[in-house]
């Protein structure tokens, strides 16, 4: 499933082609995805500006001129591709069947965004004004991870009593939002931090040493256009290149960079974990 990095990758992907244009047409070629589509989905966005493509957590948030708010999820499958003049054309690959592409925003200046998705894990919703900072599904996320609020000092603070592994706890949207499976694998390891430890004892310098590394994870794999493991690729249709920066995720078995032991795998709440038993303590 996408990831920050791969959510915050399509944002900037899209950002030119939707923000700033009028939504003239929409088609729906089915009636749900994971979800429902809203009621009036289709007439509520027709005729409305994007003033803003924003991200939270793995949302995407399209500000609209009308005061409703766009949310959109990935899913596990989902993509965007774009099509008009001054983008670069995606053509589909065995990958992406024109049969999935489930929605197609037609914007003005006959820009074509196309929302392909063989799962239909991935939803859309539409938030009236004010609402969706209220609904449980926004209200209780985290801080980001790039945030000055997520510091050492928040992170000790709610970790403080918790006996889950940090792993799973990381993973938790209420404590930070938008860290996933492979980033939360990664940053443990470049903090040299077992993922099996016990929550409550990240704190003081274990605290200070870990924030900063997730941070650093984050951006750079924001700069590297998120990791392409085996759907995921961006509104041009370019593959992310950060899997290659992989120091655990998905090497089992393989030497530790650091130390040559082999990389361990492990199940967590039903997740793969990667990590080195003689560098992560």
């Amino acid at each position: 499933m996408p990831e920050l990095p791969e959510v915050e990758t399509v944002r900037r992907g899209l950002s030119p082609a939707m923000e700033g244009r009028v939504i003239e047409r929409v088609e729906l070629r089915r009636a749900d995805l994971r979800f429902p589509f809203p009621d009036d989905f289709v007439k509520r966005l027709e005729g409305s500006k994007i003033n803003r493509l924003g991200r939270r957590a793995k949302f995407l948030m399209g500000e609209l001129s009308s005061g409703e708010l766009l949310t959109m999820h990935l899913g596990m499958t989902g993509r965007f591709s774009i099509q008009g003049k001054g983008f670069e054309i995606f053509e589909h690959s065995a990958g992406d069947n024109p049969k999935h592409d489930h929605v197609v925003f037609h914007m003005q200046d006959e820009v074509t965004i196309t929302f392909n998705d063989p799962r239909r894990f991935g939803f859309m919703e539409l938030y009236k004004e004010g609402e969706a900072e209220a609904s449980k599904r926004f209200s209780e996320l985290g801080p980001e991870p790039l945030s000055n609020h997520f510091s050492p000092e928040y992170l000790e603070q709610v970790l403080r009593g918790k006996s889950s592994p940090i792993k799973n706890t990381l993973l938790d949207q209420r404590i930070v939002a938008g860290l996933g499976n492979i980033y939360v694998c990664e940053a443990l390891f470049r903090s040299g931090i077992s993922p099996t430890r016990k929550s409550s004892t990240i704190k003081g310098k274990l605290a200070a040493r870990l924030v900063p590394v997730i941070k650093d994870v984050i951006r750079e794999a924001i700069d590297a256009g998120g990791s392409s493991i085996s759907d995921f690729a961006q509104t041009d249709g370019k593959l992310g290149y950060f899997q290659h920066s992989f120091f655990v995720y998905g090497k089992e078995d393989e030497p530790c960079t650091t130390c040559a032991k082999p990389i361990e795998r492990i199940s967590q709440s039903g997740r793969s974990t990667f990590f080195c038993s003689s560098c992560q303590k």
